[in-house]
């Protein structure tokens, strides 16, 4: 619930298909929770010997097998996909955490994490083979929807287990070349699943297959944001955008839904 809570879900309080994910009766989980379920699960960024304070989130994906229970409990098997040398910029690293039911063995999610590490690069891995990001169609969007963040929502969703400063301390802020404190990448990401669950999926979980984003550009916490979708089958196209700065905060991001 109070992961809900962080993506702004129950803003609406009359709004009965966001009340489950924040509220006990008829609990529903969002199925973007497995993006922080895995902290501390599978391969770490400090288990791979790389400098967090120059690591950078650049895409994350998950594929989700079965829906997220609201209670239980998890392990997690990880893996490193690949490692792929950028030189002088530094390293692409894919790293993959397979999310199991402990008690029943059954596979939930498989989360895949894209980090850049600035500070690894000439680091001998292949300097080519990465896999070019999904295209997106070359026409007008089906659907154009805004949402607004609100001012507070970095301290907000940070209570869900991300304590990183920076998404809190005005100093600390600055020092990383900020006005203000940023929002965190995966509220973002949680955001574009509540934008698509919303648009197409009537809200219920369980429609919402594949959910995968580059991440472009910070949101600041009262940003409003506004999602291009682009329908096609199962499959919608996305790119988020900030007005306030002119910037593209999500790029070549894809959902799979089904019904």
């Amino acid at each position: 619930m109070l992961y809900s809570l962080g993506l702004g879900l129950g803003s609406d309080p009359l709004d009965e298909r966001e009340l489950p994910f924040v509220y006990e009766k008829d609990q529903k989980a969002m199925p973007t929770i497995a993006a922080i379920l895995v902290r501390g699960l599978g391969v770490t960024v400090d288990a791979l010997g790389i400098d967090y304070r120059m690591s950078v989130h650049g895409e994350q994906s998950i594929i989700w097998h079965n829906p997220m229970p609201p209670h239980g409990r998890l392990r997690g098997e990880g893996r490193v996909l690949s490692v792929y040398d950028k030189g002088d910029k530094g390293a692409v690293v894919n790293t993959e955490t397979d999310l199991i039911d402990a008690e029943t063995n059954i596979p939930l999610a498989t989360v895949r994490v894209t980090s850049f590490a600035r500070g690894d690069g000439n680091c001998g891995a292949p300097r080519d083979g990465a896999p070019p990001p999904h295209p997106m169609p070359d026409r007008a969007p089906d659907l154009v929807t805004t949402i607004t963040t609100r001012p507070d929502q970095a301290l907000l969703y940070r209570l869900s287990g991300d304590y990183n400063p920076l998404h809190a301390d005005p100093g600390v802020a600055l020092s990383a070349g900020f006005d203000r404190p940023i929002l965190h990448g995966l509220c973002t990401y949680g955001l574009a699943a509540r934008i698509i669950l919303d648009a197409f999926g009537h809200f219920k979980p369980e429609t919402l297959k594949e959910l995968h984003v580059r991440f472009s550009a910070p949101v600041l916490p009262g940003d409003t944001i506004t999602f291009h979708l682009w329908k096609s089958g199962t499959e919608i196209s996305f790119t988020a955008h900030v007005r306030e700065r002119d910037a593209t905060v999500l790029k070549n991001g894809r959902a799979v839904l089904v019904d």
